[in-house]
């Protein structure tokens, strides 16, 4: 009696120790989301690989308006911008909002995200709840997910049907043996057969077992989300949570062996084992599990959409919170680009610009350094934004639904022995197809056909840009070619530059936008400035005013 009732209260001791970690863990999480709300975070490490797959991945993606192809993500930086906005808890939300950047749906999708995260913007007690909720899914296997989704299920093994046959004679041997005790010998050979064919199966079951996890645990988290008013409101249809549910006893007994994870469950655990492995029953059940993952497909990628639009609209709440500058975008059928106090927001202290481009494309020059690439990253990069977060940074932004293809980082390939030309060759290429879409783009282009000489680069270039500058698309273009200037003034570009001022020699830049030509050239005062000897200075000079003046 006396052990029963100090084991009774050790237990008690157990759970009310347990019971006041929780609390305070609870406590110390509420307090980080609530100091970090409206910044970024912290951590250093992004693990694009794992952030990627569903986008990599995603069947959505053939419905969508538009994708960002590898080349634009890398040519504006797309990977460093979600750095910056990715506020999210856990692994489905950072994987959601990575593919949500990614991937331009239509204005309607636009529209029922942004009243989703103007909730979270305005009820701090629903928003904090439901990050704790979502942190319960924050560890790195919850990463794979997203295979159930995007995974092509194993096929069923010829022998299957012998799987099932085995089964049978097992109970029968059972039900025999206690009729006649010899009958239980039979289950010694099945017992030896069904062995070879469960550890054979093992290696299927393995590489689900962390996935099928995560979906019990998302299950849960997605059941506990569904149970707030407002929640239910906006996503009403939640029907795919109880079609779940009933797969959930398969998902559990299939991955039961991931929840030994202590000795005094170790002969709990041996007792199972062998009764999986007489009866087949990890392999009948595994296989069902995959019947019923394949026809519920649908439900398990719309309890991963539930989660991620939750978070994601948590996370971009989180950026507008933020003492940024940000606004609404308005989306126009014109070929039109009208914005104010446009910046880019991982440039600390941005100098804001505004532009108005009516009916014309944008042909930049300027001084080197003095900003040109950065201004139409930062066109391009809040294009995306408002297509598909729907806010940018900057006072004013309105503008066409746009598809973005860009051409700013050309490399020659050492690899497979492409020059730097023949690789802008190919780049521009796929621009000229793109531009045969009958819905209007955004061409955003820095120093074309750098790669070669200078008289077929003008002329190269000239041709394209006004090829490309059609229908209803908008090209935005960067060039130290001031002869591209006139050649493009008649074909509907507005030109525009960024200049300098030299101050007791030494160089500043005011990284603003003016309207016209640009008339000053700086590449041999910064020669001058960095002490290069007076002979290269005088020749470069006197050349330049032989030949180019």
């Amino acid at each position: 009696m006396n052990w029963f009732i100090g084991t009774l209260f050790l237990l008690t001791l157990l759970f009310l120790w347990k019971n006041y970690n929780n609390k305070r863990r609870l406590k110390r999480l509420k307090k980080y989301f609530s100091e970090t709300w409206g910044y970024p975070k912290k951590e250093r490490h992004f693990n694009f690989y794992s952030i990627g797959q569903y986008f990599k991945n995603n069947f959505h993606k053939k419905d969508s308006f538009h994708i960002i192809s590898d080349r634009t993500a890398n040519d504006l930086d797309i990977d460093a911008v979600f750095k910056f906005i990715d506020r999210t808890v856990s692994k489905i939300g950072q994987q959601f909002l990575y593919y949500k950047l990614r991937t331009v749906q239509n204005i309607d999708s636009l529209n029922n995200f942004d009243t989703l995260t103007n909730l979270f913007a305005t009820d701090k007690d629903l928003r904090l709840k439901c990050q704790l909720i979502l942190y319960k899914i924050s560890a790195n296997s919850n990463y794979d997910f997203e295979l159930l989704i995007n995974k092509k299920p194993i096929e069923k093994p010829n022998y299957l049907k012998y799987i099932y046959g085995l089964s049978v004679l097992s109970v029968l041997a059972i039900l025999l043996g206690f009729i006649n005790p010899v009958f239980f010998l039979m289950l010694l050979p099945i017992f030896a057969v069904n062995i070879a064919l469960h550890y054979k199966n093992k290696q299927n079951v393995n590489s689900y077992i962390n996935a099928i996890n995560q979906l019990n645990r998302s299950l849960s988290v997605g059941q506990q989300l569904a149970k707030f008013d407002k929640i239910k409101s906006h996503f009403k249809e939640l029907s795919f949570l109880k079609k779940i549910s009933k797969i959930k006893l398969k998902t559990e007994f299939v991955s039961i062996d991931r929840h030994i994870d202590n000795g005094f469950l170790m002969v709990l655990w041996y007792t199972v084992e062998l009764i999986k492995i007489q009866f087949n029953l990890s392999t009948i059940l595994f296989y069902s599990f995959i019947d019923s993952i394949t026809k519920d497909i649908k439900s398990i990628d719309n309890l991963y959409q539930f989660i991620g639009k939750i978070e994601s609209a948590i996370s971009i709440a989180s950026v507008k919170s933020g003492n940024l500058t940000i606004c609404k975008p308005v989306f126009s059928k014109e070929k039109h680009i009208n914005t104010i106090g446009i910046y880019h927001p991982l440039i600390e202290n941005c100098v804001e610009n505004s532009l108005v481009l009516d009916n014309k494309s944008l042909l930049l020059t300027g001084s080197n350094m003095s900003g040109k690439t950065t201004f139409i990253r930062t066109l391009a990069v809040n294009s995306i934004l408002a297509q598909t977060l729907n806010f940018c940074f900057a006072s004013k932004y309105n503008a066409p639904f746009l598809k973005v293809h860009s051409s700013i980082r050309i490399t020659d390939d050492l690899l497979d022995d492409t020059s730097y030309y023949l690789k802008e060759v190919l780049t521009i290429k796929e621009l000229i197809e793109a531009s045969k879409d009958s819905h209007p783009c955004l061409f955003v282009l820095d120093e074309i056909f750098k790669g070669t000489n200078t008289i077929e680069r003008i002329s190269g270039g000239k041709a394209i840009l006004s090829y490309l500058n059609k229908k209803q698309h908008i090209v935005v273009v960067s060039t130290h070619d001031i002869e591209l200037t006139d050649l493009l003034k008649i074909d509907d570009f507005d030109l525009f530059h960024f200049t300098e001022k030299i101050t007791n020699n030494e160089l500043f830049f005011d990284h603003k936008l003016k309207k016209g030509k640009l008339t000053t050239r700086n590449a041999i005062k910064i020669l001058e400035l960095y002490n290069y000897p007076n002979d290269i200075i005088n020749n470069a000079k006197l050349i330049e005013k032989k030949y180019f003046r």
